[in-house]
């Protein structure tokens, strides 16, 4: 084989995973996986490692795989990680660990993902659990959201000896990762539920259906629940739109209740009742990666999709590999392109969008150069339904009936993104809610951090 090239991943072709929800990437085989683990160059000193946000020992867990120890790869992982299934789907491990690879200098990076996901499907595939800590602190810790921040941060407290109790709005856990992502990508009994199942096997309980400041607030979890501390990784729920004319029409969706429609309450699906707008032709306004999931997943209820961004490939902050994976499925490009008015008929349902050129100026304060418009270059697309995947904010629920915990002018939650301390004593936070939507790993990171940040807390109490 050719050293200098990453071993090839299987998938479905696209015209047929165009009209289903089956995951599009098969991933590895054994013999696959440990070929792509001999391309590692086991550095000393693994940049891979510092790219990585929970720092995974990868050159260890390669090792492992290249000399066929799959399940002393698992235990390397776990150490770290308590989602690697998901992390080796949905991470953007080119701009994290692989992007440090330095394989990747002269060649292709090694397929760190892709191992991580070899690895944690062997596991679940094979009957691999992660240890129970035999401590017992004997010190109870709340964590709002089963989402990937505080899915992270559960497990680790529960590690370390803790009795961990998960509060979930949904009537799932999993946050994001069940709600947010698609089947295709993500798929949800097969991936989502065994992680989340992992990480009870540690001793988390979760509690569903509980809405952190209306059906229990943080005080009484403090003050009449017997909890010493709380982790506030309740994600960013609250989506945003463009306040142009038309969009309160019928047929304008955010992403947000699009994707949760068919992902959580399984609209794609078609023993279930949800409704969902499924559309013939549908503009999805936006270019992140939750834009291609909308996208790909209207292409699959039988659409006709164009996607709509304001600036040019170079700069759409999607996955290349979803950006790759939407266009050989047959969604449309229309780039550097700016929504203006959501037409609508006379029933108020929606009929088209007028869009506006644009052309590239200067940066603006995100480093990226500055959409423009093109004067007198309005034209129309023909559209039934308009998703709107323009970034969320946290719901400000938790922040209004909680006394001393500060936002920031956003409405995200302040806290230290060393230990998650927020400005009310005993309560600590991270990912979404902190920062606003951002990645899975990212969120993951933000949870580690607030275990250490609970840990610190409440062993320095102890000493008191």
């Amino acid at each position: 084989m050719d050293m200098m090239k990453k071993v090839p991943v299987r998938e479905q072709e696209p015209k047929e995973r165009a009209k289903n929800f089956e995951e599009v990437c098969y991933g590895y085989n054994e013999a696959e996986a440990v070929a792509e683990a001999e391309r590692c160059l086991t550095c000393k000193n693994a940049k891979c490692v510092q790219g990585c946000p929970v720092k995974i020992d990868i050159p260890a867990f390669i090792k492992e795989v290249r000399e066929h120890r799959f399940e002393d790869a698992a235990k390397t992982i776990a150490k770290a990680s308590a989602l690697p299934a998901v992390c080796g789907r949905v991470c953007p491990q080119e701009s994290q660990c692989e992007g440090q690879c330095i394989r990747g200098i002269k060649g292709e990076a090694v397929s760190i993902g892709k191992l991580e996901r070899f690895v944690a499907d062997w596991s679940r595939e094979n009957g691999f659990v992660p240890e129970a800590s035999a401590e017992k602190k004997g010190k109870k810790v709340a964590v709002i959201g089963s989402g990937p921040a505080g899915l992270t941060c559960a497990g680790d407290l529960a590690k370390l000896g803790y009795e961990v109790t998960i509060f979930e709005a949904l009537h799932e856990p999993g946050g994001v990762l069940t709600y947010g992502i698609p089947e295709f990508r993500l798929p949800k009994e097969g991936v989502v539920q065994p992680e989340i199942e992992n990480v009870k096997k540690l001793g988390v309980k979760i509690e569903t259906n509980v809405v952190i400041g209306k059906s229990v607030t943080i005080d009484e979890l403090l003050e009449e629940e017997g909890y010493e501390a709380v982790f506030i990784g309740s994600g960013a729920g609250l989506p945003k739109f463009m306040g142009i004319a038309g969009e309160n029409a019928n047929g304008v969706f955010s992403a947000n209740e699009y994707l949760t429609r068919s992902n959580l309450m399984k609209a794609f699906r078609e023993d279930y009742d949800t409704p969902i707008a499924a559309g013939k032709k549908v503009a999805v306004v936006g270019g992140g990666n939750v834009a291609m999931d909308a996208a790909r997943t209207a292409l699959r209820l039988g659409a006709e999709v164009h996607i709509v961004y304001r600036r040019s490939e170079k700069e759409l902050p999607a996955r290349a590999e979803e950006v790759h994976h939407a266009k050989e499925e047959g969604i449309q490009f229309n780039l550097l392109t700016n929504p203006v008015e959501v037409l609508t008929d006379e029933e108020g349902w929606v009929r088209g969008l007028v869009v506006r050129k644009m052309e590239l100026g200067e940066p603006d304060e995100s480093g990226r150069r500055r959409p423009v418009e093109v004067a007198g270059s309005d034209y129309t697309i023909e559209a039934d339904t308009v998703i709107m995947a323009l970034g969320t904010s946290p719901n400000p629920l938790i922040s209004s009936t909680t006394e001393g915990l500060s936002v920031n002018r956003w409405k995200c939650i302040e806290a230290d993104e060393t230990n998650g301390k927020t400005t009310r004593e005993g309560v600590f936070a991270g990912g979404d809610a902190v920062t606003g939507a951002a990645t899975v790993i990212l969120a993951m990171e933000a949870g580690k951090a607030g275990a250490h940040g609970i840990d610190a807390y409440l062993s320095g109490k102890q000493t008191e």
